[in-house]
């Protein structure tokens, strides 16, 4: 076979006319080269567009992404010393009262007196009480002597027994009857006591030191024992109590020992160191408060019992322990919440318990902790579950 056999019918190789003389190979290359060419312009024009086209799209999905400005809860709020009006009531006081009638015969002693134990006040005449007991002292003397009778008859009696001369029945009876004898006497001698515990009770005692803080007797005056008039009112002012009620939110923070300081409003920038003795222990219902007693010093008189004063308890203190800005709360049907972001970028709606109010800050006391995330200006659109992008801010100082 030769070569002529492969060309095509038509093909002269004599004439150089014909252009496909030599051309079939260099052809092939041309048209590779081309289409590399081509694949390569299209590849270098695509890859930049896909990839500004997936920039384009994290940036969209970044923008989409709402910024949320954060801060984290700062200190509570240094509060100052709680102060609670108290009043002052006397160690110990006692209304006296007469346990005998009878007319006020003296009086010794009269208000702003300072008494001893024992010592005598007042002075009543008690005629009456007078002749109960002399007419009980009478009939002990009788019952006495009576007594004394009875006594020896039964031994006599006892003794005859002995010669037959008289029957048992009657020296039973006559012992028994020196029994009967002995209970009159007792009898007597607890009438004629309970008299003569009566009559002292004629002369009016102070019950224990202190001072005569009212006297409502003059001489000649009828005191009868069951009407409940008070003839004295008497003090120990050495020492006061002072009566306040705690708040329930300070109540934990109050405890024995604990020192104070007193106040009068009528003597401006004049102090007294007080100290808590005990509390009620327990909240009052009514009010939601705590019952503490504190004791003051007052040997030198210079607080006047049934009075009132401002006390102030350095140590007591509120349990709230952080605060948040205020632009931080969202007040809606749940009641006070905050927005919680956590280190997904998850939002938190968690509700919260606001304490006081100091207008750029409010303290929080109970729902966040010092580490939560706290976002700024919520939008009312913030839900739970939503991601945000945070940006922390300086806390703010309590």
């Amino acid at each position: 076979m030769n070569a002529a056999s492969d060309c095509p019918p038509d093909f002269n190789p004599d004439d150089p006319l014909d252009s496909r003389v030599g051309k079939s190979p260099r052809l092939g290359l041309i048209l590779l080269a081309v289409t590399v060419i081509a694949g390569a312009g299209v590849v270098t024009g695509y890859l930049p567009r896909a990839k500004a086209r997936a920039v384009t799209a994290i940036e969209s999905k970044e923008l989409a992404i709402l910024t949320v400005t954060v801060v984290k809860p700062g200190p509570a709020k240094a509060s100052a010393p709680l102060t609670l009006s108290g009043e002052l009531k006397p160690q110990a006081e006692a209304a006296i009262h007469a346990r005998a009638n009878g007319y006020v015969k003296s009086w010794s002693a009269d208000i702003g007196d300072t008494v001893k134990e024992g010592q005598i006040l007042a002075e009543l005449e008690t005629p009456e009480l007078d002749h109960e007991l002399a007419e009980a002292r009478a009939g002990l003397n009788q019952a006495t002597a009576g007594q004394a009778l009875a006594g020896t008859t039964g031994a006599r009696y006892s003794h005859l027994r002995a010669g037959h001369g008289v029957s048992d029945q009657e020296v039973e009876e006559k012992l028994a009857d020196v029994k009967l004898k002995d209970a009159a006497v007792e009898a007597a001698k607890a009438k004629v006591e309970r008299l003569e515990n009566l009559t002292s009770f004629g002369k009016i005692k102070a019950p224990f030191d202190g001072t005569i803080t009212a006297r409502k007797i003059d001489v000649g005056q009828l005191i009868n024992s069951g009407s409940g008039v008070e003839l004295f009112h008497i003090a120990q002012t050495g020492k006061l109590r002072v009566f306040v009620r705690v708040p329930q939110s300070y109540a934990p923070s109050v405890a024995a020992n604990q020192t104070a300081s007193l106040a009068l409003t009528e003597k401006p920038g004049w102090k007294i160191d007080a100290k808590v003795v005990r509390t009620a222990g327990s909240i009052d219902p009514a009010s939601r408060t705590l019952l503490t007693e504190l004791e003051v010093d007052n040997k030198d008189g210079k607080l006047l019992s049934g009075s009132y004063a401002l006390v102030m308890l350095t140590g007591a203190r509120s349990d709230a322990a952080i605060t948040v800005p205020s632009n931080a709360l969202l007040f809606r049907a749940e009641g006070p919440q905050v927005g919680i972001v956590h280190n997904d970028g998850k939002v938190e709606l968690r509700s919260v318990q606001p304490g006081r109010d100091f207008g750029p800050i409010t303290e929080i006391l109970s729902g966040v902790t010092p580490e939560d995330q706290i976002i700024l200006n919520p939008a009312d659109s913030l839900v739970t579950g939503l991601t945000v992008r945070p940006s922390p801010k300086e806390t703010p100082a309590a």
